[in-house]
Order: C-alpha cells, then sequence, then structure tokens
C-alpha cells in the first residue's frame, strides 16, 4: 500500500448538495475534483436513489457548476454555472434530465445563486448582488453586448460597516431577489430593452440586502433582509412576503440571528432559524414556524440542547406535516425531525458521519415513517460519497465510490476515540497513528522503539466541530502517512455538545481551550507509542489563535505552524467583516472599552514569551481574519529573534485548507510537514529554515525528463 501524501489532493474527488428528486428515485449532486493547480472540474451527477446504477455525469465539464434543483415535475435540473463565461459570474442554466441540450436563462450582471423553484414549475427565485447604476441601467435584468464592468472603484469609498467578504469588497453591490421564467433563454432575456422583455422579475428594488427566497404557493415568495438602523450592525431580519398577483409585499416577521434560512408551505407557515440576540455568536440556533396569517410562532427545538448547524436550511417532509433539520453532535451530524406543530420533541433520525448537506423526499401520503434522506458524508475511511436512508426500512444505501481506485492503493489510518476529563469536564477527542502497511517492508513508519512524534491540530470557529473526517481527512491522514501520531479534540466553546459546554469559553478563548487541548494532550502522551518530546502543533482560525496562544504560554511543543490566525483582537475587530461580532458576542466588549484587557487576551500580548518555532501561513484575500494581525505577530517574532516563516498565499480567501487553488492546497500541507520534520528528531531533514525555498516541496519538484530536457 502506497501512504497518503499531500500531492495526492489532485486525486481525491468530493461530492456535495446532493437533492432528491420529487418521487424519490434519483440523487442529483456536485462531484469536484481538481483540474491541475489552478481549477477543478466541478460538475453535476444523477445517481438512482436505490443504488442499483454508477452515477451519471449530467452537465459538462466546461465551467463550474453548482445548485442543482430539481423542477417540482422531476423532469428538469436547475443549477448555476460559469460555462461559457469569461468571468465566475454564476449563471443559471435549465437542463432536461432525461436527454437534451442545457439551456441558459440568464445573462445578469451580479450571478446567480439561492435558486428556487416555484410549486408549479413556471418560475424560479434567485439572488443576485448588483448596484444602484446596475438596477438603473437594468444590466441586473440583461447584460449589454458593449457592457465592460471596471474592476473596483478608484478610490474606493466606504459607507458601510461591513464592506467585503468572501475574498471580495462588496463596492456598492448588495443582494437582490428575482425571479425569472423557467422557459426564458438568454435570448429572450438580451432584447434590446431587457427591462420589457419580462423575463426577469426584480421582486425587490432598493439598496438592501437580502437572501434566502422560498416559495410558499406558486404566488407568493418569502425573502429575509437584514434590517435595523445600521443593519450590518444588527442581527434583526425581517421575514417578507411578496404576493405576485397584488404586486405587493409584506414584512410577516422579524428574527434575530446571525443570518436566516426559510422554508415555506402553501399554506402560509414559514419555518425559520432563529438566535438569541445577546451576545449572538455564542447563541445555539434554533427552530421555529411562522403562521403567516395568524403571526403565531412555535418554538420547535427548545426540546433539544443542540443548535442547528449553519448553512442547513430546514426542509419540510413530502406532506408539510413534519419538518427535518440537522445539529452537530458530538464528533457527527445528526439529523432530526419533528412534527410542525410543536407537538412532540426532535426525534433523531439519523446520525451518519460529517454531512455534508441533505435533502428529504418521498410519498406525501406515506407519512414521515417512509421519507428518504439524500445525504454527502465523509468518515475515516473516506473523504465524501453520496448515500440514501430508507427511513421505512430503517437502511442506509451507499450511492456512490468516487474514490475507490485511489483508496484501494493508498493505507488509510482509523481514528481511534477518545475521552479524557478537563476541570472535571470530560472532552472527546481523537488519535490517529501511522498506518499499518505503509512502504515496501508492509510496517508502520515508527523508530525503532516503536514511538511516534505527535502532531496536535486545534479547530477554527472557535464555535465549530471537528469529526473523523471533513475537510481535515487529507491532513490529518498525509500527517499520519509521515510517521506522525495526530491528535485532535473539540474543547469547550466547540458547538455539538450542548449550550453550556459552547458558551465556557466566555471572555476567555485562550486559557480554558488550553487547559483543554493540554489535558488531551497530557492523556495520548502517557501512551507507550507516543514521544511527547516531539511534540508540535497546529491549526487554523480559531485554531491559529491557538496555536500562537500555546507558544506564548509553553515550551512544549518543539515547533508550531499557525495558519490564518487571529493575533490581535483589537486589529481583527477593525478589519474583519461580519466575524467582529465574535468579539462583542464572545468576549462582551469592544476595544474601545477595554483595550488592555483586549490585547492580554490576544497572542500578541503574550508574543514576548515565545521561543518555539513558529511558521505563519495566511491568504492574502483573507477578509474573514485579515493578513494585518498576522503581520503584526510575525513582526514581534522576528524581533524576539524566534524561528519563524511567514508564508502568503495570493488571491486565496479564508478558505484556503477548503477550497483554495488545488496547488496551493497542497503546498500549504507540505510546508506543515516540513516545518515540523525540521524540528523532529523522527525525520532526517534540516530545518526549513535551512534549506533551499521549494525544497521538499511539489512546486519545487523538477521531473527526470524536464531536467534532462533542460540538461540538453
Amino acid at each position: 500500500m502506497e501512504p497518503i501524501t499531500a500531492a495526492d489532493y489532485h486525486d481525491i474527488a468530493v461530492p456535495s448538495d446532493p437533492r432528491l428528486s420529487p418521487d424519490g428515485d434519483r440523487v442529483a449532486f456536485v462531484r469536484r475534483q481538481p483540474n491541475d493547480d489552478d481549477s477543478y472540474e466541478t460538475t453535476v451527477y444523477v445517481v438512482d436513489a436505490a443504488g442499483e446504477d454508477d452515477p451519471r455525469r449530467l452537465t459538462l465539464a466546461e465551467g463550474a457548476d453548482a445548485e442543482p434543483r430539481w423542477s417540482p415535475s422531476g423532469d428538469r435540473i436547475a443549477f448555476t454555472s460559469t460555462r461559457g463565461a469569461t468571468d465566475d459570474r454564476q449563471q443559471l442554466w435549465v437542463l432536461p434530465v432525461d436527454g437534451g441540450e442545457a439551456r441558459r436563462v440568464t445573462d445578469v450582471v451580479g450571478g446567480v445563486s439561492q435558486i428556487a423553484w416555484s410549486p408549479d414549475g413556471e418560475r424560479i427565485a434567485f439572488v443576485q448582488s448588483v448596484t444602484a447604476d446596475d438596477r438603473e441601467a437594468d444590466r441586473d435584468l440583461a447584460v449589454p453586448d458593449d457592457y465592460e464592468p471596471e474592476d473596483h472603484p478608484d478610490p474606493r469609498v466606504i459607507d458601510r460597516t461591513v464592506y467585503r467578504a468572501a475574498e471580495r469588497h462588496f463596492d456598492g453591490r448588495r443582494p437582490g431577489v428575482y425571479v425569472v421564467d423557467a422557459d426564458a433563454t438568454v435570448g429572450g432575456v438580451t432584447d434590446p430593452d431587457p427591462a420589457e422583455s419580462g423575463a426577469i422579475d426584480r421582486v425587490t428594488d432598493r439598496d438592501a440586502d437580502f437572501a434566502a427566497p422560498s416559495w410558499g404557493d406558486a404566488d407568493t415568495l418569502y425573502y429575509t433582509e437584514a434590517v435595523g438602523d445600521d443593519p450590518d450592525d444588527s442581527v434583526e431580519i425581517a421575514i417578507h412576503a411578496h404576493d405576485f398577483d397584488a404586486g405587493e409585499t409584506e414584512r410577516v416577521h422579524t428574527t434575530t440571528g446571525w443570518g436566516a434560512d426559510l422554508a415555506a408551505t402553501a399554506d402560509g407557515r414559514v419555518a425559520f432559524t432563529h438566535a438569541e440576540p445577546e451576545q449572538v455568536s455564542m447563541q445555539p440556533t434554533d427552530l421555529r414556524v411562522l403562521d403567516a396569517e395568524s403571526g403565531a410562532v412555535t418554538d420547535l427545538t427548545g426540546g433539544i440542547d443542540r443548535g442547528l448547524g449553519r448553512g442547513t436550511a430546514p426542509q419540510w417532509g413530502p406532506a408539510d406535516e413534519t419538518l427535518y433539520f440537522a445539529t452537530p453532535d458530538e464528533g457527527k451530524t445528526a439529523l432530526w425531525r419533528v412534527p410542525a406543530d410543536g407537538s412532540a420533541d426532535p426525534e433523531r433520525l439519523l446520525r451518519p458521519g460529517t454531512v455534508s448537506g441533505a435533502t428529504v423526499g418521498g410519498d406525501p401520503d406515506a407519512g414521515p415513517e417512509s421519507v428518504t434522506v439524500a445525504f454527502a458524508a465523509s468518515e475515516w475511511d473516506h473523504p465524501g460519497d453520496a448515500f440514501a436512508y430508507d427511513a421505512a426500512a430503517d437502511e442506509t444505501t451507499r450511492l456512490t465510490q468516487l474514490n475507490a481506485d485511489y483508496l484501494d492503493e493508498r493505507a488509510v489510518g482509523e481514528p481511534e476515540a477518545l475521552s479524557f476529563e478537563s476541570d472535571g469536564v470530560e472532552v472527546q477527542g481523537w488519535l490517529l497513528t501511522p498506518p499499518a502497511g505503509v512502504g515496501d517492508d508492509g510496517g508502520e513508519p515508527a523508530d525503532a522503539d516503536g514511538q511516534y512524534p505527535l502532531a496536535v491540530e486545534i479547530h477554527g470557529g472557535p464555535h465549530a466541530m471537528w469529526s473523523t473526517a471533513g475537510t481535515m481527512w487529507h491532513e490529518f491522514q498525509t500527517l499520519a502517512a509521515r510517521g506522525y501520531a495526530v491528535f485532535w479534540s473539540n474543547p469547550r466553546g466547540s458547538t455539538g455538545y450542548g449550550e453550556e459546554y459552547m458558551q465556557a469559553i466566555e471572555r476567555d478563548w485562550g486559557a480554558v481551550t488550553m487547559r483543554d487541548v493540554m489535558a488531551g494532550v497530557e492523556t495520548v502522551a502517557d501512551r507507550p507509542e507516543i514521544d511527547d518530546s516531539n511534540a508540535f502543533v497546529t491549526g487554523g482560525s480559531f485554531g491559529g489563535f491557538m496555536t500562537a496562544w500555546a507558544v506564548g504560554q509553553t515550551d512544549y511543543f518543539r515547533a508550531a505552524v499557525s495558519q490564518r490566525g487571529v493575533y490581535d483582537l483589537t486589529g481583527f475587530y477593525g478589519s474583519t467583516d461580519a466575524a467582529y461580532k465574535l468579539v462583542e458576542g464572545d468576549f462582551d466588549t469592544t476595544p474601545s472599552a477595554e483595550p488592555e484587557w483586549l490585547w492580554e487576551q490576544s497572542p500578541t500580548g503574550h508574543a514576548d514569551a515565545v521561543d518555539t518555532p513558529t511558521l505563519l501561513i495566511h491568504s492574502e484575500d483573507d477578509t474573514r481574519t485579515p493578513i494585518c494581525t498576522a503581520e503584526l505577530y510575525h513582526r514581534l517574532l522576528r524581533k524576539n529573534g524566534v524561528d519563524t516563516r511567514f508564508v502568503r498565499y495570493p488571491r486565496e480567501g479564508h478558505e484556503l485548507s477548503r477550497s483554495g487553488e488545488p496547488a496551493h492546497v497542497v503546498d500549504r500541507i507540505e510546508r506543515i510537514a516540513r516545518w515540523f520534520d525540521g524540528y523532529s528528531e523522527y525525520h532526517d531533514a534540516e530545518r526549513a529554515l535551512d534549506r533551499p525555498e521549494d525544497d521538499g516541496l511539489s512546486a519545487g519538484e523538477v521531473s527526470e525528463d524536464s531536467a534532462e530536457s533542460e540538461a540538453e
């Protein structure tokens, strides 16, 4: 068996966004795999829900496809794609499922996302982000052939509290809700006067942030709007109902939270997510149902000590009597159902591995006991596949084997689940040791004494949760294949263990989390196979914060790699996107109120105590944890004579480890391993600082053929 390497990232395919057809017979999903160093092939596949046939690719490899959505009749799939575009703007396409060419439905300046079919299949709602000038010139309805967008305003004039996110400045663009005729074509949309073509309706027509379109009946569309005196600085979210027959819009409710998802029914019930506004970053997200006519609201999840996972929209069951939702749950994803009238507490339906999306369907007359759930999940032995769960039979069928050929040739290690105590609280963790069967001798890559150096991984968030798989599968397995025992855990502050557990780090990110992490380290260090004198630490985002915090508190680790971290809470507050609410919520303060105290709660406040060799990795276009605080921390380490290096990735944002350019994803993992290897007694390697810049990295390798060619 071959060891897993960082460069294997190019060979790994992952599924996402599985969508069950209306008849419950087929599942559409998105398959993504690197094309080359710079791009991915992202296409839509369809597979039989019974698992009887192989997946069939439905869309072309050109461009990037996303959001497959079945029409109510099940004969068409709408999706977004960049095919044929000169930029990364997603447009709306519709494809006959059983044969025929895809038809482009929009050519709009703001791109297309959050698509939703009307119940009669005649219209599709979507969201696009545009400027007031775009609306004035009707470019949000159709882009003129001679239109040439400017790269960005010069100068940029900022009049918003939050003015950038996801690697981009808003530059005056705000998301609005639109509806397009499902039978339209680009030719119909791009009439000389697009405003009169009638193909696209502008549902919202003012400068505000709208989102989450969800149809009730065929003439009623619900959506959200960020409201408040300063919507950027508010957690108030209005729910609107737009009546197409009357041409009127009504605010039917106002909720609170860090965003809201909607799911509506034809009889005027709207399921929505809610979080209490006080210190909102530390509040669990619950599920409620609004009766739009009466205004009555029912709380459905008060009976469980779990919050809905962010980005997981609630769904109605086939008969609109039951709601389905997902939560993090002790290192896994739990899928739940609950009567929509609140007559009973939620019931956990299944608890697969790490779920990246799920949809529910089935016969409306069969009841909730006979639904089918399509979901994408990963586990320790695979990076992701599509599954279908038959509630009536209580059976799960694996629908895909996307990485079967790859996994047949690789040695994959199985993590061991751990439980340990910290401050009298039980904490969950895992230990992954190098897998057997690696190398020519089939043995484990350990030294003569059978010991391994220890790599400690700390998750981001802080209100997040790790499992045995998910997006970290490849990184954990790569480090293990290189001979490291890898330890990770869900310390207090993590989601999936209840409200009290999540809120235990209020006003204390560093000390509480470190006690929990180090309690786990001490637990695994007692094992004879672990050499705790060769311990290393890394993490990203909040994990980067904690990595830098740890080396400012202890010399336990031989080396550290801090990735896309927060190093100064004041600088973070002033430069991040809406994540500044983490400071207000988790610390219940602002820099102007307690500047000295926030400095003491920051890794920069303890940089003078750092002796541990520390590599800093950051993305230059990261708007969530902007690079400015990493620059400060790096300068302090340099001035203090610490072994350090600062690696910056252009064109990348906060999601580098999950969706960056493939070459950058690989390079990041290789640099982590190389940095650790240079300070490990188990690896015959010089310090990274003493090696040529690209030595030991895929980007610096030259094939024999290339070398011979150059020699000639």
